[in-house]
């Protein structure tokens, strides 16, 4: 699949992205399935639903057309695929000295955004789960490191993540996901209980770093994405009030951009003590 994308002119590559995209759409039902129940706990009118997921599908395609393309991007290239919006934000924390925490979400394009952040200003480190098929993994990760980014693992996260931190350099970490009840903390996301993981918070707490959302999103005026920094969100170094805090900045970039979040995720699967599954 990547082969055929990388090997096929851009605008043709976009349209076979969308393709595959909504092959995984037709073979994998399911995953409308959810992204449908999400959209309904998350308030949004039975018109507007499959309008969206079909939009999340064509998000996923221009991922995966992009993500096919890295080999062949670099300084030079990269302003055709991504520009900054906000990106003093990001300066102004970097220039903080206590490294900066990037708060960042399975919106639009995440995989570029941090490629190409490392073109455009400097490499950073990215926390990543390793993928179930290892060989899938060694191509997919060994992409992810092309423009000089740094991967750290998941299950070993947070020593290298306040090693980086006190080298003043920044982590992208992906916030939006379910956590356990164990990990996490019960938020309002989309005026619905969310549990969200509270280590990136507690390590913002411990570290001092400066926290900063960013995310890649997709402008069909301009056919490429924007790398939009927000401004810092200030820590209180409660876990669960700086959790909310960061939840509902990630819930106001979504309600600006829903068709590209990736509402297939079981976002509200862990629910409070006593309380009936959702899905």
């Amino acid at each position: 699949m990547l082969f055929t994308l990388s090997r096929t002119p851009r605008a043709a590559a976009e349209r076979l992205g969308r393709f595959y995209a909504g092959v995984l759409d037709r073979a994998m039902p399911r995953l409308r399935r959810v992204a449908l129940r999400n959209l309904e706990l998350a308030g949004y009118g039975e018109g507007e639903r499959a309008p969206i997921v079909d939009e999340v599908f064509a998000s996923i395609g221009r991922l995966l057309a992009a993500f096919a393309r890295f080999p062949s991007m670099g300084p030079e290239s990269i302003s055709s695929w991504i520009r900054y919006d906000g990106f003093e934000n990001y300066a102004k924390a970097k220039a903080a000295g206590k490294g900066v925490l990037i708060a960042t979400a399975h919106l639009g394009n995440w995989e570029l955004s941090a490629f190409a952040h490392a073109w455009m200003a400097e490499p950073m480190h990215i926390v990543v789960r390793p993928l179930d098929d290892r060989r899938i993994d060694e191509m997919v990760e060994s992409r992810r490191a092309l423009s000089g980014n740094r991967l750290i693992e998941k299950k070993d996260a947070a020593r290298a993540i306040l090693r980086a931190l006190r080298e003043g350099e920044a982590v992208g970490i992906l916030i939006d996901q379910n956590s356990s009840a164990a990990e996490g903390v019960f938020v309002d996301f989309f005026g619905v209980k969310a549990c969200a993981n509270v280590a990136f918070a507690k390590i913002a707490a411990r570290s001092g770093a400066a926290v900063v959302p960013g995310y890649a999103v997709w402008s069909k005026a301009e056919r490429r994405y924007v790398l939009r920094f927000l401004p810092e969100i200030p820590m209180s170094g409660d876990a669960g009030e700086d959790t909310q805090r960061l939840q509902s900045a990630l819930e106001g970039a979504i309600r600006r951009d829903p068709g590209q979040w990736l509402w297939i995720h079981r976002r509200w699967k862990t629910r409070p003590p006593g309380e009936a599954g959702l899905y």
